[in-house]
């Protein structure tokens, strides 16, 4: 069977602070179908290599391309228009605001019209129904109505996904969205990324190794800014360098 073509392609990206090199000559491709697990200890470059991938911060070197076209000096609010989508470890969610108006607001963000001001933005047809529809995908729909932070801490993190989803990405940058999650929430979120899988191209970075060798597709490792390994989990699993960096001789 056939690969997608990818739709984020990262070819040996650096970032340096000073003699720091946090990220490595780092290469990473996302397919849309295919979920891809970014893993590592704490200090890796996993969060730094995502912040390169949404451009929050601009590359030392190497190039960056979505669905083929080059964007390595693109902002991040042009990446993001693009439809690169993320989620953060803490939570952005406008907690005083109902869950369907954090959704909408994101929405909003994505497509501004700033032509059409005599109408409330409230009534905006487009960010009205991109919010229904990224409530409906991830869940949500039955807490519109409920204040963000009335909500579980489960379901703030599925309402984080859905702001993504509502601003109509292809690629979602997912940093450890079960953190802190029980073992129902957990299965439930694990439900919803395989569900997004089908239509975008999902990078997840996370802690939990029993949920990424579930659901991942691909994983890559990375170590003192370097990926090590990119593969399958089966083969990840019985790598050397892997099992000795990260997952223990005796992780089984």
């Amino acid at each position: 069977m056939t690969s997608p073509a990818p739709m984020l392609e990262a070819s040996h990206l650096q970032r340096h602070f000073g003699g720091l090199r946090a990220v490595d000559d780092a290469s990473l491709t996302l397919r849309v179908g295919e979920l891809h697990a970014l893993i590592g200890t704490n200090g890796a470059g996993k969060s730094t290599l995502i912040n390169l991938l949404s451009g929050e911060l601009p590359l030392s070197s190497g190039s960056l391309s979505l669905n083929g076209q080059e964007i390595s000096r693109w902002s991040q609010a042009q990446r993001a228009r693009a439809g690169i989508g993320r989620s953060y470890q803490r939570s952005t969610l406008f907690e005083a605001f109902s869950v369907w108006e954090n959704c909408r607001l994101a929405a909003q963000a994505a497509a501004q019209r700033p032509w059409q001001l005599w109408q409330s933005a409230r009534h905006c047809a487009h960010s009205s129904a991109r919010a229904d529809a990224a409530l409906l995908a991830t869940g949500l729909s039955a807490l519109a109505d409920r204040s963000a932070g009335l909500l579980s801490h489960g379901q703030k993190r599925q309402l984080e996904i859905a702001m993504c989803i509502a601003t109509e990405p292809r690629v979602l940058l997912l940093d450890e969205p079960l953190a802190g999650m029980g073992a129902e929430e957990t299965e439930r979120m694990l439900a919803l990324l395989m569900q997004l899988k089908q239509a975008h191209a999902l990078l997840l970075v996370e802690h939990d190794m029993d949920a990424v060798f579930r659901i991942a597709d691909r994983i890559t490792v990375m170590v003192n800014g370097q990926v090590i390994a990119c593969d399958t989990p089966e083969k990840i699993r019985a790598h050397p360098a892997v099992r000795l960096a990260y997952l223990g001789q005796d992780h089984d």
